[in-house]
């Protein structure tokens, strides 16, 4: 798999390409949190998110697809004892209807076939009153056109299924039925869009 092989080097692409708008990601994803909050993360990657949020969470449960990833993420977490790591499948979730005050998918959405599945899955196992929180890659400084980082990322075969920009992020949260989403960007090489749907 693909997201095995990169695992080990994929953390020099978030501290020195897009660092600047990573530091600020976790900041906002941070905030988002309460003390207290019950987290599910899905697609954790090497753990950059995960160490922002269980700073603030009771517990998080930080998932992933890629057993690679998830090794990167364990040894980067190690200090926390607040935080598991499990396999899962983002769009068929092995919890409980209503399980977590918070659930976190960070850049993944534009990787998957069936994004729509996945939003539901997401909103499915977040509790009543809770958060979701989406922060996804979007093309918003580029008219458009396809970061490079992005087109090499797509030759080493990382599969992106679409690419956003702000409004198209926007637009398919109102067309999955969330026109009361809200939505923020934190720009910078690789902007990111942070959606937030309340359940």
């Amino acid at each position: 798999m693909f997201w095995d092989k990169v695992a080990p080097l994929y953390e020099l692409f978030e501290n020195i390409y897009n660092g600047k708008v990573n530091r600020r990601l976790c900041t906002e994803v941070e905030q988002l949190i309460d003390e207290g909050d019950e987290v599910l993360e899905c697609a954790c990657g090497t753990g950059m998110l995960s160490r922002a949020i269980v700073r603030r969470a009771s517990s998080l449960v930080a998932t992933d697809f890629s057993e690679g990833m998830l090794r990167e993420a364990r040894k980067k977490c190690a200090k926390f004892g607040n935080i598991a790591f499990e396999n899962a499948d983002i769009t068929a979730l092995h919890y409980a209807d209503n399980r977590f005050d918070k659930v976190v998918a960070g850049n993944v959405i534009h990787l998957l076939d069936e994004p729509e599945k996945a939003l539901n899955e997401l909103l499915r196992v977040c509790k009543p009153g809770g958060v979701v929180i989406i922060p996804t890659y979007v093309n918003n400084e580029n008219h458009g056109k396809q970061n490079w980082f992005v087109t090499m990322l797509e030759k080493c075969g990382a599969g992106f299924k679409c690419q956003f920009d702000y409004p198209s992020y926007q637009q398919f949260f109102d067309e999955m039925g969330h026109p009361e989403a809200s939505f923020s960007i934190v720009r910078g090489k690789m902007p990111c869009a942070i959606a937030v749907v309340r359940k």
